[in-house]
């Protein structure tokens, strides 16, 4: 049997070893014991802990703010095992697990606390770091999909009850698969990175920001539903993240497309908000990408036939329904065509033609992009072989295309088969295509070089790379970006200032410059300028068919004035749809003629007096109060009262909408808005209580 001092001996080392460690304290939960090896691992003198209250020694290590409360534990004078607490005076210190078991003296009188500790930091934090990563990503501390799911689900159910309207927005990152492809994973890991970061800063105001996975971001913004406010903020976020990247790898530069759902106006639970929100996103994605988009009502028939479009693009090119248009460019100088541009078109059985943008915007995310392409050149050689020498035929390349190990035998192949001398084949060429292997890049390069075709550099000022390959490959043309143009012409400084410095390096390398999409003299000036050497858009022509290119042709010369209407049509979005207008209760149906931001033409309406107050209901919730600023016969010109806004892609929307908890104080159940009009909703606030005060045209209504 150990004698007392042969167990206190024991005792000592067993505390010295770290195994175990003892605590006591008295009555009033001060210590009156310590293990001195706790008081060397938490680097504190132990005449400073002894005598101390507990409570002011040690706090509770808090795991997501829901620690347990040391001093709710001693005052219940109850067992407790499993405490983590920290030095008060060293919170960034050691993480310890106390156990105490409460004394009692003779009659139950409490006399105090005995226990153990241990130090478990490791442990601590392996286990708060699982916790995190059940609910973050690891890669950009953003919160997770399984997280971003359960913060929507709450606030969608809080809200709902408080009659709060929240919005969720869903982005997707474009050509960031290119970064992954070329640079590595390592840089695509940066690149996400970078953009959790600039995400996180373009968003000044309460959010929840996530990740799901991949390139696809979430973000969560409580109490908005102005559509206007939302659309600065997504037009930011794209222009943010548009900026170029500096990796370890390699500069460049990505895109984002936005999808933004608003509830409860497009839906009232989790797994409809986020549905609408993704549907926004595809709209965007085909809307030409660096777009962002509402949801709306009719999305879902649209993006189901855009999907049967991508389905059929197979059999329209076994079935010869593609067909090329030519938009012409001319000389700056002697307004002299000297080459065409090849554009892609669709004739379709059921929609129709399929113009070139929007046939554009379909092939971009199918997988017969590089056939389309590779059609596109071997047609546009056989037709312009029957062409003057002086008239060149420029093609677009795909990046997928250009990177095929045959696209240089193809385009060879083609030529031949055409009896096309290369010299008059321009291959446009995208920035993006410099995202690939260099070798495979700088070899395709030079093989089109020595084949003799001309070499366009596409988009340039995009800022996909640096300008240092210009050096080394041999381009013919720079042809600036669009988007810098559309700069230009609305802020004619700096912008200007940056097609001055391409012209010039242009010049120094010995090569001509592009201009396209032009539409005003104001910009046509300003790039003459500047010394552009060749120029294309709708102030010169639209794209046009064969048979009026071979019209143009058979003249022996080909000369376009600016504005000249012999093949300029300029491109409009026609409005001409049934819509109704309300006033004093009685909804009538229209035609809406035009739109623009402060008002509409409409049609239908006979013996409406200029001063007549209408509320224009343009579907899906969508009301503006206009008054009818002239009037003549069936027609009426009218002013709405709030501006519309832009709806991110190129059409107009209303700031707000009505709101479905409205809806639902009227007797309607909370449900999304309908995408017809408001009068058709359940629950609406209108009735037909009045007689028609305005009589239709042709003394019927229209149905």
């Amino acid at each position: 049997m150990l004698s007392d001092g042969e167990r206190l001996a024991m005792l000592d080392e067993l505390e010295k070893s770290g195994l175990g460690w003892f605590w006591a304290s008295d009555a009033a939960g001060n210590l009156t014991y310590i293990s001195a090896a706790i008081a060397e691992r938490l680097d504190l003198p132990l005449t400073d802990l002894l005598g101390q209250p507990l409570t002011a020694i040690f706090t509770a290590a808090e795991r997501e703010g829901r620690a347990k409360s040391l001093a709710l534990m001693l005052g219940a004078h109850k067992a407790f095992t499993g405490m983590a607490v920290r030095a008060s005076r060293r919170p960034e210190g050691p993480v310890l697990r106390l156990s105490g078991q409460p004394v009692f003296a003779a009659g139950d009188r409490f006399v105090g606390f005995r226990g153990t500790g241990a130090d478990i930091t490791d442990e601590f934090y392996r286990e708060q770091e699982t916790a995190r990563l059940a609910r973050f990503d690891s890669l950009t501390g953003l919160s997770n999909r399984h997280r971003m799911a359960h913060q929507i689900e709450t606030m969608l159910t809080a809200f709902k009850a408080a009659r709060r309207n929240c919005a969720v927005m869903m982005l997707d990152l474009d050509r960031f698969k290119h970064v992954n492809d070329t640079l590595g994973h390592a840089a695509g890991d940066e690149l996400l990175k970078q953009v959790a970061a600039r995400l996180t800063r373009a968003i000044d105001r309460e959010c929840e920001i996530g990740r799901l996975g991949g390139d696809e971001f979430q973000v969560l913004l409580p109490d908005i539903a102005d559509r206007g406010e939302l659309g600065e903020l997504a037009a930011k976020i794209i222009a943010m993240l548009r900026q170029p990247y500096s990796l370890e790898e390699g500069r460049c530069v990505i895109g984002a497309s936005v999808g933004i759902a608003i509830a409860p106006h497009d839906g009232v639970n989790h797994d409809d908000i986020v549905r609408a929100a993704d549907l926004a996103l595809y709209a965007a994605k085909n809307g030409g990408r660096g777009q962002y988009r509402f949801f709306s009502g009719e999305l879902e028939n649209e993006t189901i036939f855009r999907r049967r479009l991508e389905q059929h693009l197979g059999d329209a090119l076994k079935m010869e329904h593609l067909f090329l248009r030519f938009e012409p460019i001319v000389n700056a100088e002697t307004q002299m065509v000297q080459a065409v541009e090849a554009h892609v078109c669709w004739n379709h059985a059921e929609r129709g033609i399929i113009d070139e943008e929007e046939f554009g915007q379909i092939v971009e995310g199918s997988s017969l992009i590089g056939e389309v392409g590779m059609w596109a050149i071997t047609e546009a050689c056989r037709r312009a072989a029957d062409w003057p020498d002086s008239v060149r035929i420029a093609v677009n390349v795909p990046v997928p295309l250009f990177l095929s190990e045959t696209f240089v035998e193809q385009v060879s192949e083609a030529l031949t088969a055409a009896g096309l001398a290369p010299n008059r084949l321009e291959l446009e060429i995208s920035e993006a295509v410099f995202f690939g292997d260099t070798a495979v890049v700088d070899r395709t390069l030079a093989s089109l070089f020595k084949l003799g075709v001309r070499l366009t550099l596409d988009e340039f000022g995009s800022g996909y790379s640096s300008l240092a390959y210009l050096r080394r490959a041999p381009f013919d043309a720079i042809k600036i970006d669009q988007k810098l143009l559309a700069e230009v012409e609305r802020h004619d400084s700096r912008e200007l200032g940056l097609v001055r410095a391409i012209v010039a390096l242009a010049g120094a390398l010995d090569m001509d410059t592009i201009a396209n999409g032009i539409e005003s003299g104001a910009l046509l000036a300003l790039l003459r300028e500047c010394g552009v050497s060749y120029l294309q858009g709708p102030i010169f022509s639209e794209p046009i068919d064969q048979e009026m290119v071979a019209q143009e042709i058979a003249g022996g010369t080909w000369k376009i004035e600016p504005g000249s209407n012999r093949t300029h049509r300029a491109r409009r979005r026609t409005v001409f749809r049934k819509i109704q207008v309300i006033h004093d209760d009685y909804a009538y149906e229209v035609t809406l003629r035009n739109l623009s931001r402060t008002g509409a033409l409409i049609q239908g309406l006979t013996d409406v007096p200029k001063g007549t107050q209408f509320v224009v209901d343009l579907g899906g919730g969508q009301l503006a109060v206009a008054t009818v600023t002239r009037s003549s016969g069936d027609t009426q010109g009218l002013e709405f009262e709030q501006s519309l806004i832009d709806d991110g892609s190129g059409g107009l929307c209303t700031r707000n909408r009505v709101s479905p908890y409205a809806l639902a104080a009227a007797g309607a159940p909370l449900a999304a808005l309908a995408p017809g009009s408001y009068q058709g909703m359940v629950g609406g606030l209108f009735g037909q209580s009045g007689a028609p005060k305005f009589g239709y045209a042709h003394g019927t209504r229209a149905d």
